[in-house]
C-alpha cells in the first residue's frame, strides 16, 4: 500500500537513505543474522517481542513503527495481522520476503509506504505496536507520536519500543555535551528543560526521565529496561494503554 510522499523532515531523510542498494545490503545482513547473532542483540530485541506477544490473551493486530526489511516480524506470535510502515520503498521491497519467512505467524501482513509521523490508521485499530532502532534514534520521541500510538491502538494496547539513552557511548563526548551533565543537576526551571531538550538532541536520545514525561498518563508503564547492542545502550520500554 503506497502514501504520499513523507512529509516530515524525517521520513525524508529516511526515504533518501534507505535506497535499493542500501536495502539489499540491510537484507544480506538480516540473512546473516539468521545464522549467527554474534552481538547478540538480535536475538535479544526479537525475544523481548515474543515474550510481549505472549501476554496477550487472544490473537493481536500488530503494527510495526519503521518496519525496514521486517527483521521482526517473524519474532512475533499470538498474531492475527502485520502492518508494517517505512517511508523506504526499497526496504518494504525486501520485507516483503522477510528474514526466517518460514516462521511468519500470519499470511495477513500489509506494507505500508509512508511517513508515521503524519500517517493515520485510524483509532482503535491495534493491539500492539512496537519501534525497534527507529525512536529517539532516526526519528523524534516526542508528545504528538506518542499520541498517535495511543490513538491508534485499542484499550488495553500495548507500546513497546527502544531508544538511544543519552549515556550510549556512541554519543560523541564533546566539552558542551560533557559540561551541560555536569551543570544540569543545578538548574531548574526553564533552564533546566532547554538544557535537558539540547542534551536529548531535541528527541533523538531518551533516558528513562524523558520516556515517562513523554508516555505517561496516556500509558501505564509496565517495564523499562536498558540493554547494550553493537552499536548504541538503548532504553527499552513497554507500555500499556490506560484505560
Amino acid at each position: 500500500m503506497k502514501s504520499r510522499a513523507p512529509a516530515t523532515e524525517w521520513g525524508r531523510k529516511a526515504a533518501d537513505l534507505y535506497q535499493p542498494d542500501y536495502a539489499r545490503r540491510y537484507r544480506q545482513h538480516d540473512d546473516a543474522l539468521a545464522v549467527h547473532d554474534e552481538c547478540g542483540a538480535y536475538t535479544a530485541f526479537a525475544g523481548w517481542l515474543h515474550e510481549i506477544c505472549t501476554t496477550f490473551p487472544q490473537p493481536i493486530d500488530v503494527l510495526d513503527l519503521g518496519c525496514g526489511t521486517g527483521r521482526y516480524f517473524s519474532a512475533l506470535t499470538n498474531v492475527r495481522t502485520i502492518a508494517g510502515i517505512d517511508a523506504s520503498s526499497a526496504m518494504l521491497s525486501e520485507a516483503r520476503q522477510p528474514m526466517h519467512q518460514d516462521r511468519m505467524p500470519t499470511s495477513a501482513m500489509t506494507l505500508v509506504e509512508g511517513d508515521f509521523l503524519t500517517y493515520d490508521f485510524g483509532a482503535d485499530r491495534f493491539d500492539f505496536v512496537y519501534s525497534v532502532g527507529v525512536l529517539a534514534e532516526h526519528t523524534p520521541l516526542d508528545t504528538p507520536i506518542v499520541g498517535r500510538v495511543a490513538r491508534w491502538l485499542r484499550r488495553g494496547g500495548r507500546f513497546a519500543f527502544t531508544t538511544v539513552h543519552p549515556e550510549s557511548p556512541s554519543i560523541p563526548r564533546t566539552a558542551g555535551r560533557s559540561l551541560g551533565r555536569i551543570f544540569l543537576p543545578f538548574t531548574s526551571g526553564a533552564i533546566r528543560s532547554q538544557l535537558r531538550t539540547r542534551l536529548l538532541s531535541h528527541g533523538l536520545y531518551a533516558d528513562e526521565a524523558r520516556i515517562r514525561e513523554l508516555v505517561e498518563p496516556a500509558f501505564v508503564i509496565e517495564s523499562m529496561t536498558r540493554m547494550i547492542s553493537e552499536a548504541h545502550l538503548h532504553a527499552l520500554c513497554v507500555a500499556r494503554k490506560a484505560a
